[in-house]
């Protein structure tokens, strides 16, 4: 009787492999692949970051630490960034250095292109204010002020509010619509806590104050 109890669950485990013994083989490999896919993604994305930054640092150097900007370094680098690790912070980051050199050299069309890139596809919100804000400046100096005003439409993050403002109100006194220009920087220096700095912004309130007068 023992024998033929032994020989049932013998023949019953062997039944129950012969079902579930597969999938659990492939659940078990699945599992493991997705652990070791997850940790190779991780340390490729340390990788990368660490890629991107040792070349952000390159860049900066090349622009800051020589005394003079070495051009065809920069742009040489930039380009790098953009190429090997376009999309990140880094590689973005770096547009906008390179617009800002751009716009010392007096090639404002190159800033530009810069800018408008990073502005297609923002890393964050922050990068993205950045670039919007800077390509603004860029387009007035071109005298496109109504069209860097665009750009200002809309409400910005807390953060960058005051700016924003500050910067519309710039615009709108280069087209000469002074009272639209007040009531931005008014709003500008509301969007400013009470401790900020408001000496320039005051300024400016003060000398369309004037102007009405």
């Amino acid at each position: 009787m023992t024998s033929g109890t032994e020989d049932e669950q013998i023949a019953q485990i062997k039944e129950w492999w012969r079902r579930n013994g597969m999938p659990l083989l492939v659940g078990a490999v699945l599992a493991l692949a997705l652990v070791f896919g997850w940790q190779a993604w991780q340390n490729h994305q340390v990788n990368k970051a660490q890629g991107a930054s040792a070349l952000y640092q390159q860049l900066l150097d090349a622009s800051l630490n020589t005394g003079s900007v070495d051009a065809a370094e920069v742009a040489r680098l930039g380009t790098e960034l953009k190429n090997n690790y376009g999309g990140t912070h880094y590689a973005q980051y770096g547009s906008l250095f390179m617009a800002k050199i751009a716009v010392e050299a007096g090639q404002l069309d190159d800033a530009a292109s810069e800018l408008r890139a990073v502005l297609d596809k923002p890393a964050d919100k922050t990068i993205e204010e950045l670039a919007r804000q800077r390509l603004a400046r860029v387009l007035s100096a071109q005298d496109k002020a109504d069209e860097a005003l665009k750009l200002l439409d809309g409400e910005a993050e807390k953060a960058f509010a005051a700016s924003r403002e500050e910067l519309r109100g710039d615009l709108l006194v280069q087209l000469g619509r002074t009272d639209d220009a007040f009531a931005a920087y008014s709003k500008a220096k509301q969007s400013l806590s009470q401790d900020a700095a408001v000496g320039g912004l005051q300024l400016k309130l003060d000398d369309l104050a004037k102007g009405e007068a």
